[in-house]
């Protein structure tokens, strides 16, 4: 016998009851995912929980169900009648040359950025996890795990904390319940957290530790390399003991950048403010004379990495941008042709 929920436990919220007419609700009730592989799509809700039907309108690349999201779930049958409007969307842009968004988690309260007091560590990533979270509109908070395996953390939480601003800053061992624990004020009754990460780096440990059972697998990293091996294969969504919903994602070996820029720019501020002493509107801030952004590196105001990161997810940011518009582009010239054909000949059927 499966569980009930209740919307309440489940995180629903007026934002989301304000999208359901009396219609709607006579005709289905609403739900929310808990996994999703490949089609089968298991949500939870007052009924427990079930795997229900994606009708194909709903199974394009640009409409995929995430994790997290709201659904509308057919009276009658276990079929998906539309998906709800999210409050938060974690994504990023699709492996391959596709050029699409690729939706990781709906509908967070915090992200979780996990990276280890190792090798893995790098300040340039955790600065692009910063921009997808702010992009979603999601609270970032940074996590360093395997504190206990480092001689010193400190000098991981100083730098961590030089980049994050306001974002919280953690170092902990994800093996013991206990230090896990630091998490819990971020784990209210109907918050939804997502943990993020390179493979290795503890996130399905951490999961484990908060659910206090064997909820994933988990598994080493490499010693010479302190990289990981792919521990969870597919996004799912646990429920903690708080009351709180983790979502746990697999290991990421490419964080692609989508359309951005905006995102960017609020992350990297300082660099922004002090872009606007260029002498040139249009500086590039590479060799350009006047430049306010190199003279600030010369003088150890600005940190030359962060600006080439900066830079470099700018870049991206904006490619990703012109990538989508021209793929639209191109669907709306097929469409136009499509239609046109179709209204020479008479329409379909003739």
């Amino acid at each position: 016998m499966h569980s009930e929920f209740s919307l309440d436990r489940l995180g629903w919220s007026a934002f989301y009851s304000q999208q359901l007419s009396l219609e709607d609700l006579s005709a289905g009730y609403p739900a929310r995912v808990s996994n999703v592989q490949r089609n089968l799509v298991t949500v939870l809700c007052e009924q427990g929980s079930l795997d229900v039907v994606v009708p194909p309108r709903l199974a394009t690349a640009d409409a995929a169900i995430a994790v997290g999201d709201w659904l509308l779930i057919e009276h009658e049958a276990p079929r998906v009648l539309r998906i709800l409007e999210r409050r938060s969307l974690v994504s990023r842009m699709a492996a391959g040359v596709e050029q699409r968004m690729q939706a990781i988690a709906a509908n967070l309260d915090t992200l979780f950025v996990v990276t280890s007091c190792n090798d893995d560590f790098n300040l340039s990533r955790l600065e692009r996890y910063f921009t997808v979270a702010k992009h979603a509109q999601v609270e970032p908070v940074i996590v360093l795990t395997k504190s206990d395996l480092c001689a010193d953390p400190a000098p991981f939480v100083a730098q961590a904390r030089s980049i994050a601003g306001d974002i919280g800053v953690l170092a902990l061992n994800a093996t013991a319940r206990t230090e896990a624990e630091a998490l819990a004020p971020w784990l209210g009754r109907g918050q939804t957290v997502a943990f993020v990460g390179s493979s290795g780096v503890g996130k399905s440990t951490l999961v484990n530790a908060l659910v206090a059972s064997e909820a994933q697998t988990t598994s080493g990293i490499r010693e010479h390399d302190a990289r990981g091996r792919h521990t969870t294969t597919s996004r799912q969504m646990f429920a903690l003991s708080s009351g709180a919903w983790v979502i746990d994602t697999p290991g990421m070996r490419e964080l692609k950048l989508g359309s951005m820029e905006d995102a960017v720019s609020a992350v990297f501020d300082d660099i922004e403010t002090l872009a606007r002493e260029c002498r040139f509107r249009d500086c590039r801030h590479r060799d350009d004379a006047g430049c306010a952004l190199q003279a600030a590196v010369v003088a150890s105001r600005l940190d030359a990495r962060r600006l080439d990161s900066y830079l470099k997810l700018l870049r991206e940011a904006e490619r990703a941008g012109q990538s989508i518009r021209e793929r639209r582009a191109i669907e709306r010239r097929w469409g136009r042709m499509h239609r046109h054909i179709t209204s020479r000949r008479g329409g379909p059927g003739t």
